[in-house]
């Protein structure tokens, strides 16, 4: 009977450290966001590595309009109309050197008013 609790004992600690191994970690909830944010009707002039027409945003009703250089994955983009979207944000780990450190996914098209 010893022998077996002797085993078992020693077996353990390095069964639970296998088991351990194994999982993987949960999401960081910090990686990744969700906002809500509004498009403007027309697209402005811009440049970050060459001229191109960037999306106007902005998170709150008195912000003023920013220029949006990133894609939203899922979204189409219509000129004439202001939307509302909630999107997802996440952080990308290594991004590339002329692009966004986000990452942005539609979750929903809260709105989509003609303008």
């Amino acid at each position: 009977m010893k022998s077996i609790l002797k085993t078992v004992t020693s077996i353990f600690p390095i069964a639970v450290l296998l088991i351990m191994m194994q999982c993987k970690p949960m999401p960081n909830s910090s990686s990744a966001d969700q906002k809500t944010i509004t498009i403007a009707s027309q697209t402005v002039d811009c440049a970050e590595v060459a001229p191109m027409k960037c999306l106007q945003v902005k998170e709150k009703e008195t912000d003023q309009w920013e220029n949006f250089y990133s894609n939203i994955e899922g979204f189409t983009y219509e000129p004439g109309f202001e939307y509302e979207l909630k999107v997802k944000t996440e952080k990308i780990e290594n991004p590339p050197m002329d692009g966004s450190s986000i990452k942005y996914t539609l979750i929903k098209q809260v709105s989509k008013t003609k303008k």
